[in-house]
């Protein structure tokens, strides 16, 4: 079987790659590589189980020539990382939206099962604890601009579904919660990452706000395991999925766990958020999954808890 993954050559495509090629799938990664990086599939494509064509999902042509060669497509490429998306909107709402429009056409041209990557800020500002796939969502206003990338990915979904509803092409749709493990860079925000290398630095840990927000972190493999059962699964065809990991931590916890873990003396400095991000920025305070839908389709079960995810983080950072 061979599968194209949109978005391969970055943290979660990568793992995902890695995943498939065990499986026995050959794997055809489309990247434009400014935000992935070639280092991540290096290995994976000198070893001839991975073809990698650096070009954007934007590009129709490009999109119908991969998507054609192959036999199911995961579509992750996407703008990431919450000082990307406050910096760069215009690219945000352009990649997300008109990137999904491109590939469905062509999977819906070859009829190619799709399973599209979304996230658990589509949820926006619910107070439903934990977040189930059918919850109504809260959004922040629109001269937020925080909220461009819950807004198109959910139009992702919306598209994705129509595409199920019209014409019954097998689309997938996950939420993932807070993707975390080796290789993931911290130069967009990602809160574990840059923790981490502050620590081993004997830099101050930075944590936005008053730090009592709360987060779940799932592992990068749990969460490609889990990919790879649902495109496999014929039941979730149509539907949306929760990934990730229900184990709830406030940042200020995690950043106090992360000094204990690396035996950094750092302090721990507490940023407004107005200072990290501009004025008006909206974050939510909680944000768990319901994963009983993923148990009940494809047995999904988290295997690695916080202090694996921070311990993995730590021996890859020091390996760097």
């Amino acid at each position: 079987m061979r599968t194209l993954i949109t978005g391969g050559a970055g943290f979660v495509g990568s793992h995902l790659a890695a995943e498939l090629i065990a499986r026995g799938c050959s794997v055809l990664v489309l990247d434009n590589l400014s935000t992935g990086r070639y280092e991540n599939i290096e290995a994976l494509e000198q070893a001839g189980h991975l073809q990698l064509v650096v070009d954007t999902v934007n590009d129709p042509q490009i999109v119908d020539e991969c998507v054609k060669q192959c036999d199911a497509v995961f579509h992750l490429a996407s703008a990431v990382g919450v000082r990307l998306i406050i910096e760069q909107p215009v690219r945000t709402i352009e990649s997300i939206v008109g990137g999904t429009d491109v590939v469905l056409r062509s999977c819906a041209r070859y009829r190619r099962p799709f399973l599209l990557t979304s996230t658990s800020e589509v949820y926006g500002k619910g107070m439903k604890v934990p977040f189930s796939e059918d919850d109504d969502r809260v959004m922040g206003a629109t001269s937020k601009r925080r909220w461009s990338y819950a807004c198109a990915k959910a139009l992702d979904e919306f598209l994705a579904l129509a595409h199920w509803y019209e014409s019954r092409l097998p689309v997938r749709i996950a939420r993932l919660f807070n993707t975390v493990g080796p290789r993931q860079t911290g130069q967009y925000g990602m809160v574990i990452p840059t923790l981490v290398r502050q620590a081993l630095r004997g830099q101050p840990l930075t944590v936005y706000g008053d730090g009592q927000q709360s987060r779940c972190f799932g592992h990068v493999i749990d969460v490609v395991r889990g990919l790879a059962d649902l495109m496999e699964c014929d039941a979730a065809k149509g539907q949306i999925v929760n990934l990730g990991n229900d184990e709830e931590i406030s940042i200020l916890a995690l950043a106090e766990r992360i000094r204990r873990l690396t035996g950094a003396a750092s302090e721990i400095v507490l940023i407004p958020y107005e200072e990290a991000y501009g004025e008006g920025f909206d974050d939510m305070q909680r944000r768990v999954p319901d994963l009983a839908r993923a148990k009940r389709l494809i047995e999904f079960r988290p295997t690695r808890g916080l202090d694996q995810i921070l311990r993995d983080v730590i021996d890859f950072e020091k390996g760097r």
